[in-house]
């Protein structure tokens, strides 16, 4: 069972479960489908950032009818069995290899059969609509509306439920990137740009047609926004915001200019910072791990190798180093 150590309720009383889990997404309907001995619900959740993930079980058949969700997206995700899925005018079969997604403004049915517990990605509506805002450059005229089936066996959705798996890993950990939140961040801001760009919505063919690039004085105002923010969790939308121009013009500028993304850039400015805080570091009082976790470097492998494609020596020699010749 997923996230047991975030438990939030365990119970076969119907109305008890309909309000525990109304506490944390919204007031629904909820009613027994089948045999109502087998109604066995388990609830594990933990807030991470803006984004919540959830494991939801409950052991029986049910009818699930939350209405418009309104506030908040939802990536649900069958670990067994397949749940019917209404969304608006739609309706998909959901199995392990079809996840739903439905939207805020489109009303949501659904029933869930016994054996169909489910891994819940829920997205503040602000969050993914501030997102979209910042990529195209311009305010929305509509609300965002995916298409309700995300099929799990496209290459960018492994990707995507990797990340997704990467966050339940972490929370279950006492020790995880729970305590980061910039790299938290890192991950949200990852998966809500997988989801914009990739899963069909109303929204799509505006995002990925080409925009004019960005003028070189745009991008070295960029560059300077990077420098100085480079602490924060920063994304493409958010720089590109901060110099008034959208997400594409502004990639296609650093491509044409500097021959990299964005983040590209922001990576080296953060490998930078990292160099010199091992440099000055007490290797009694800290890690390379550490260190690099502080800077959104999650993946420890791939950070060393950049690292030591730049710098010339692994990370833990510029720690130790560092502290043998006092600084």
């Amino acid at each position: 069972m997923l996230l047991s150590n975030r438990a939030v309720f365990a119970s076969s009383d119907l109305d008890e479960v309909r309000g525990e889990v109304a506490k944390v997404f919204c007031p629904h309907r909820l009613e027994l489908a089948g045999d109502a001995d087998l109604l066995s619900a388990r609830f594990n959740s933990v807030q991470l950032g803006s984004v919540r993930v959830s494991y939801l079980d409950y052991g029986a058949d049910v009818h699930i009818e939350p209405g418009d969700l309104d506030t908040f997206f939802l990536v649900m995700i069958p670990l067994a069995g397949r749940s019917l899925i209404r969304v608006g005018d739609k309706e998909i079969v959901s199995t392990t290899s079809l996840a739903s997604l439905p939207s805020p403004t489109r009303h949501l049915d659904m029933r869930w059969a016994a054996g169909c517990p489910q891994l819940v990605v829920k997205f503040e509506r602000t969050s993914i609509e501030r997102s979209l805002e910042q990529m195209l450059g311009e305010h929305l005229d509509a609300p965002v509306v995916f298409d309700p089936g995300v099929d799990l066996t496209a290459g960018w959705t492994r990707s995507w439920r990797d990340m997704a798996d990467l966050l339940v890993r972490e929370a279950e950990r006492d020790d995880g990137l729970t305590g980061h939140p910039l790299a938290i961040a890192h991950l949200e801001n990852a998966l809500i740009t997988l989801l914009l760009t990739m899963q069909p919505s109303n929204y799509l063919e505006r995002l990925t047609t080409p925009r004019p690039p960005a003028l070189p004085k745009v991008v070295r105002r960029a560059m300077e926004f990077i420098e100085g923010h480079a602490h924060l969790p920063l994304t493409t939308a958010d720089v590109a915001g901060a110099v008034a121009v959208s997400s594409r013009s502004l990639q296609e500028g650093f491509r044409a200019h500097l021959g990299l993304t964005p983040m590209a850039h922001l990576r080296q400015v953060r490998l930078a910072r990292v160099h010199d805080e091992l440099r000055t570091a007490d290797p009694a009082r800290a890690t390379v791990t550490t260190v690099a976790a502080r800077w959104g470097f999650l993946h420890q492998g791939r950070f060393a190798a950049q690292y030591r494609e730049r710098y010339g020596q692994p990370p833990s020699e510029t720690l130790r180093r560092g502290s043998a010749s006092g600084g």
